[in-house]
């Protein structure tokens, strides 16, 4: 039996070959087995996919690197569906059901959390990107998946070049609901602010920011991430975003930027499987693995 198993993908089970990428990858993992070896706890590392392994030989399986299922959401909500009856998910399954939806931002923005400008287009929604631009009159804007990540179709474009968008707007709202949301300049000016939060309480920052020409943060678009020092006001930010969640994630990383007001923004709340830079900060794994076990103790 183990405690737990961390949950990551395929190409970060034992690799033959590596880059930058896959090292920081496997450090963040490795991070946090030690953490919980240290603790005394029996940890096992594993694809969420793999069908050979028998999920009821451990009590808790953590999400932590589990990047690939951004292009397998029906083979992940069927594992996620059968999974769940053999044993506990950290955080739990009944999170992951309503942070992997963006729609998520609609309830947080219903108890004063500030967002984006946002639209919410439902899936076979008979409308245009002419329409949604006339109806708002926004600038500039982004479109992207209610259900996506690492940027999968997000296009940013404006009021005049719109029409190079079209083909692909139609075809996506066929299948799926789409976010339409008025472009924030800071995030190429001032990049966005990742808070790391666990058990509640605030750990640790980065801040990331994208390459030149474009407004894609994440490093594998070509951005990079530094340590950074939020200040007061940002941290409170962050902890208010956490405390209007209707859960308590164990673990969570608040992306936050400064809106065409500079008003604080949450851009994005990450509670299921956030890159968490422990390599930055490696207390921060010794921290999650104390709430794990708080979390253990508690059954």
């Amino acid at each position: 039996m183990f405690d737990v198993v961390i949950l990551t993908e395929h190409r970060y089970i034992n690799p033959k070959k590596t880059d930058w990428y896959i090292d920081q990858v496997l450090l963040e993992d490795q991070l946090l087995q030690i953490a919980f070896e240290e603790k005394g706890l029996r940890i096992i590392k594993k694809d969420w996919a793999d069908k050979d392994f028998d999920w009821t030989t451990t009590k808790y399986a953590i999400f932590r690197t589990t990047w690939d299922y951004f292009e397998r959401f029906n083979e992940f909500f069927t594992w996620l569906e059968n999974t769940k009856k053999k044993t506990t998910f950290i955080n739990s399954e009944e999170i992951i059901n309503w942070n992997i939806h963006k729609h998520y931002l609609k309830d947080l923005a219903k108890k004063n959390i500030n967002i984006a400008p946002t639209l919410f287009i439902e899936k076979k929604d008979n409308i245009t990107l002419k329409q949604l631009f006339e109806k708002t009159n926004w600038k500039e804007v982004i479109l992207k998946p209610a259900i996506s990540g690492a940027a999968r179709h997000t296009y940013r474009f404006n009021s005049n070049n719109y029409q190079e968008h079209e083909k692909i707007f139609q075809e996506l709202i066929k299948v799926e609901c789409m976010l339409f949301q008025s472009f924030l300049k800071n995030i190429t000016l001032l990049g966005e602010i990742s808070l790391i939060m666990i058990g509640g309480k605030y750990t640790h920052a980065v801040k990331k920011t994208a390459k030149k020409g474009d407004f894609r943060v994440q490093d594998d678009h070509g951005g990079k991430a530094e340590n950074y020092q939020p200040t007061k006001d940002e941290i409170i930010f962050a902890e208010n975003c956490l405390n209007k969640c209707p859960f308590n994630p164990i673990y969570a990383r608040v992306d936050i930027v400064y809106d065409n007001n500079n008003t604080l923004s949450l851009s994005e709340l990450e509670l299921i499987e956030p890159e968490l830079w422990f390599r930055n900060n490696p207390t921060s794994a010794n921290i999650l693995a104390e709430e794990v076990i708080n979390l253990i103790s508690s059954k």
